[in-house]
């Protein structure tokens, strides 16, 4: 019996690779057609509280509910003999929830890759002077793992609407199947609109991060993180270092989920992430994020940040007791090379002097 839902359970995923993978190549449309408002207006979605829609995930539930009903089926005792999951004197039924569960999980995670999901979990009604919008809050989340610190970002609809249209005008051929949720000239503060709209843009998003061209695209990275660097920038450079540093480790952990640690945009993060860290007394953090730095600036003698990235690297190794002769080795070659060590730039003013268009 394990065996048919072991079976069942393959069949059906790698039904929804193959749909992914033509969704992939531009071919499967969305259910709704282009610039429409999505019918479906999932259960729990349109209860309002002090102006606020709590949402929750519903794929991981789905989840969970086929294991723990798999754990009543049984096993033909032939197939548990082959596998092992028993001694002589066992009974059939006798096969753990747990097994299965594992059985289950070892079945999944080799069929379907990690993917990144998008989740609506709140969307909030702001009143400024003569505007009202609705700020919706997405956590970007992978699957199959528990994130502890889960990366978010806070965007109204005209955010949606202007990546949109940016999309379409360099990817028009493949951002033809992709809806998106249409302006309404009324009744767009009330719950049943808000919970449809929650549920568009978790699907727009997938579906954008699904298409390869699109999510390695400026436009669609910059949806994500070019706010948080701007504003975590803009409070270094104001001296507030508390509410910069948590703004930089956003910005750190969405380009992380988003799998573009090797830029210049996380270098800078890096680079954010050290000065604050410095500024707050957190000498050991800093350390750290001077170490990744350089790793990712093994190869890269000629990288602007490198120098800077050093000569703190120095300082905060001599502060914290580590290691530093090999910075300081790779420093010299640079100043051996012709490199003007004396005349760079220290992080904080690279940070500062970086724009960020």
């Amino acid at each position: 019996m394990a065996a048919r839902i072991l079976h069942r359970l393959r069949h059906a995923l790698g039904a929804e690779g193959a749909r992914e993978e033509r969704t992939h190549d531009g071919v499967e449309a969305e259910d709704c057609p282009e610039s429409s408002e999505l019918e479906d207006d999932t259960e729990g979605l349109s209860t309002r509280l002090s102006g606020t829609l709590s949402f929750s995930g519903h794929e991981e539930d789905e989840d969970e509910e086929e294991e723990e009903d798999g754990g009543g089926e049984e096993l033909p005792a032939g197939d548990a003999a082959q596998n092992g999951e028993w001694g002589p004197a066992a009974r059939p039924g006798s096969l753990l929830t747990r097994q299965l569960q594992e059985l289950w999980r070892r079945s999944r995670s080799s069929l379907v890759p990690q993917r990144l999901l998008f989740e609506v979990t709140s969307a909030s009604v702001v009143s400024e002077r003569s505007s009202k919008y609705v700020l919706y809050t997405i956590y970007l989340i992978r699957s199959g793992q528990l994130d502890r610190a889960p990366a978010a970002i806070s965007r109204r609809y005209s955010d949606f609407e202007r990546l949109n249209r940016r999309l379409r005008g360099r990817f028009g051929c493949d951002m033809a199947g992709i809806a998106f949720p249409r302006k309404r000239l009324r009744r767009n503060f009330t719950a049943e609109t808000i919970a449809k709209r929650s549920r568009a843009f978790e699907q727009f998003l997938s579906h954008l991060h699904s298409i390869a061209e699109i999510r390695r695209s400026p436009e669609f990275l910059e949806f994500f993180f070019l706010q948080d660097l701007r504003a975590a920038q803009r409070l270094t450079c104001t001296g507030m270092y508390r509410e910069a540093l948590a703004t930089w480790a956003n910005a750190y952990r969405l380009q992380d989920r988003l799998g573009v640690c090797g830029s210049g945009r996380f270098l800078l993060t890096l680079a954010g992430l050290v000065v604050c860290h410095q500024e707050l007394d957190q000498l050991g953090e800093a350390h750290g994020c001077c170490e990744q730095a350089l790793q990712l600036l093994e190869a890269q003698d000629s990288h602007p940040l490198l120098g800077p990235f050093l000569q703190a690297h120095i300082h905060l190794a001599w502060k914290v007791g580590k290691d530093k002769r090999q910075s300081e080795a790779r420093l010299q070659g640079l100043q051996e090379a012709g490199v003007p060590l004396q005349q760079q730039p220290s992080l904080k003013e690279c940070l500062i002097k970086e724009p960020l268009e």
